[in-house]
């Protein structure tokens, strides 16, 4: 009997295009949470709604398909189950919601942008520059890759694209340089290091601003709501504050996993002629290159909101509408091209998961879910007797290390964030409430460094074999604590100056 349900199991597994395991899992999961008694303080449909959401997270954690399909599936249940109306009509109207959100427009815009960079070459080049000038030890190769990554942020929303799609390939051609191959079991000359500095510059770099990492907007919408406005963060704002704290981080990490995982090689000095004749062999800027830099010029004036400060506030742009803008110029100059727009995949990708996601966040808000399960955790916290520091604390570690339970930064905030911060609004005195909120803004995207699956960038570095999973977790673990501390210590000495508290 069992080795014919094996068997059978081994067949539609096989047959379905999805994984049938997992897929049953998730099913079972959405049977439990739905013959479990609505707790008290909910509405059934609202409950129903939790189910649901859980049940999308389940799935994304669990690959049962592409994160699109899965918030396709999300957005079936919640027009079919009505949960959200009382009409077919009003469900698939709230279903379909978020999908006019600028917020998420700009992070889809932004990745068609991000597309010139591979397009012309300009990223490589870009990188390549920084190895020239500091690739005579491993360690300055690995701060040339840090650099790269700092440069290549705020023009780039999706942290995958930059880490996995532009840095990483320049970190594989130079560890090949050196010979440092995992198929040839030479991965530890310099390769191990170097893929770890490539890893763990995107996390801090992705914290540094507004516009480096998909989610990071959504950050700043969370954070609004929980402060009732009071803390609105602007790009500038963003951006200043992360700039020394993410800057101390930069200038620690590599130091801290060469200690942690050191080189085999550590001088270099043919990284640099690797360098400089690939520089070389590419010959003087393109046109398109030109292009390319001068739109990045005009959209970081623009999203720094330079006019505005210089001619008044008639002429400040919202941040969607600079995005628009600079594609438009690449599209109009011959940069990139509408088949570019039509085939970037991630992008529109990322229009449907992040989509769905955001709006089911937002219907468990209006639901009145996010509100009921603050309470719940405030009454906890009270209970407790915890301080005012005990309750960020925890806060901030709880919220960050559950990440070890996501495959997805923008499913980790969607669940999660707007319950913590509106908690810590509540319980931590009110001159200390930016402080933790600009924390959880960092520790949004710290957790990234924790694992192999925490973010789309790190499969794609994991994935190359230079690093194996034990060293992967012992080394993210150590640079998530070292990180926090930095942006505790430094970020809040440099908040207060700044005058935040």
């Amino acid at each position: 009997m069992f080795t014919r349900l094996k068997a059978t199991f081994r067949y539609f597994n096989g047959a379905v295009p999805f994984r049938l395991g997992p897929a049953l899992i998730t099913t079972a999961v959405l049977g439990i949470l739905l013959v479990i008694p609505c707790p008290e303080g909910l509405t059934p449909k609202a409950w129903g709604l939790v189910a649901i959401f859980l049940t999308t997270i389940v799935a994304i954690i669990l690959k049962v398909m592409p994160i699109g399909v899965m918030a396709m599936m999300a957005i079936v249940i919640v027009s079919l189950s009505q949960v959200t109306s009382d009409s077919s009509k009003g469900a698939i109207a709230d279903a379909l919601s978020s999908f006019d959100s600028p917020l998420i427009w700009l992070i889809v815009v932004a990745i068609f942008i991000s597309h010139g960079l591979k397009k012309t070459g300009l990223g490589s080049r870009i990188g390549l520059m920084f190895i020239s000038l500091l690739g005579r030890r491993t360690i300055g190769i690995g701060y040339g890759l840090a650099v790269c990554e700092l440069v290549l942020a705020p023009f780039t929303p999706s942290n995958t694209a930059r880490g996995g799609g532009i840095v990483h390939p320049i970190m594989r051609s130079i560890a090949a340089a050196f010979d440092s191959d995992p198929d040839k079991g030479t991965e530890g000359k310099v390769g191990t290091y170097l893929a770890l500095v490539n890893y763990h510059a995107n996390p801090v770099t992705s914290a540094m601003f507004l516009t480096a990492t998909a989610p990071n907007p959504l950050v700043v919408d969370y954070i609004a709501k929980a402060t009732n406005q009071s803390l609105n963060l602007s790009w500038t704002a963003w951006a200043l504050c992360m700039l020394l704290p993410g800057l101390a981080c930069l200038l620690v990490m590599p130091l801290v996993i060469y200690l942690l995982s050191p080189p085999q090689l550590k001088v270099t000095p043919n990284a640099v002629e690797y360098a400089r004749s690939e520089l070389a062999r590419m010959g003087p800027l393109a046109p398109k290159e030109k292009v390319m830099l001068g739109t990045f010029g005009l959209l970081l004036l623009l999203w720094a909101n330079v006019p505005a400060m210089l001619l008044g506030p008639a002429f400040t742009l919202d941040p969607t509408v600079v995005a628009f803008l600079g594609l438009f110029v690449l599209i109009i100059t011959g940069t990139i091209d509408w088949n570019d727009v039509l085939s970037e995949k991630s992008a529109w990708d990322t229009l449907v998961w992040f989509g769905a996601l955001v709006m089911m966040a937002e219907q468990l808000n209006k639901l009145g879910v996010i509100t009921w399960f603050s309470e719940a955790m405030k009454d906890a916290i009270v209970a407790s007797g915890m301080g005012r520091l005990s309750i960020a604390a925890t806060l901030v570690l709880a919220f960050v290390f559950s990440h070890y339970l996501f495959a997805s930064t923008t499913a980790h905030i969607s669940a999660m964030l707007l319950a913590f911060l509106s908690v810590g609004a509540q319980l931590i005195p009110a001159g200390y409430v930016a402080p933790f909120m600009l924390m959880m803004a960092a520790g949004s995207s710290i957790m990234m460094t924790l694992t192999h699956y925490a973010t789309g960038t790190s499969p794609i570095i994991f994935g190359s074999g230079f690093v194996t999973l034990g060293n992967w977790w012992r080394v993210g673990f150590v640079m998530c604590m070292v990180e926090l501390l930095i942006f505790a210590t430094i970020g809040g000495l440099w908040w207060k100056a700044l005058g935040y508290w």
